[in-house]
């Protein structure tokens, strides 16, 4: 559980008291944030070997990177305004059969060539016929089986009987 007074407590009512607009409204002098890029978690040993499309299968030494990266930030003083990541997050998982993403705020999706993707409306603002949701993911050793749920069919009936189902049978 993150302390009281951390930046995981700010965000509240839909605003992150670290960028409050009355505050950030003016200009109030220089500031610096962290850029970071490309952790591509399982590059490095399909580099080593030479072989980029095979070889993602172990993340430790871009896991062991990370943390150095989290710990030298931790310890800057002043403290950045923010951090932000860009790029490759993974080289490549063994695998992957769907994408999930959200920003378009209404339910999509295709498929291509055996991969899956996935589009989430939103919590808030709807821009489609799709009620306010979430959307419950259950992977198993062989699928993917995902629902979309109303915030108010989740809140008052839960994760239906066949995903609970798939859970169980993993155990």
């Amino acid at each position: 559980m993150a302390a009281a007074g951390s930046v995981f407590l700010r965000a509240r009512g839909r605003t992150l008291t670290a960028f409050r607009p009355d505050a950030e409204y003016q200009w109030k002098g220089p500031f610096y944030f962290i850029q970071g890029a490309d952790p591509q978690f399982g590059l490095m040993k399909a580099w080593t070997h030479g072989d980029t499309n095979n070889g993602d299968d172990e993340w430790g030494e871009e896991i062991k990177l990370a943390e150095q990266a989290v710990q030298a930030i931790n310890k800057l003083k002043p403290k950045p305004k923010f951090f932000v990541l860009c790029g490759d997050l993974v080289h490549g998982m063994p695998g992957i059969r769907a994408v999930f993403s959200g920003h378009y705020h209404r339910n999509a999706g295709g498929s291509y060539k055996g991969l899956e993707m996935v589009v989430s409306s939103a919590i808030g603002c709807q821009l489609g016929q799709d009620t306010h949701g979430l959307r419950v993911v259950v992977v198993t050793e062989e699928k993917v089986v995902h629902r979309y749920y109303s915030l108010t069919e989740l809140g008052s009936h839960g994760i239906e009987k066949e995903l609970l189902d798939l859970l169980a049978k993993q155990k």
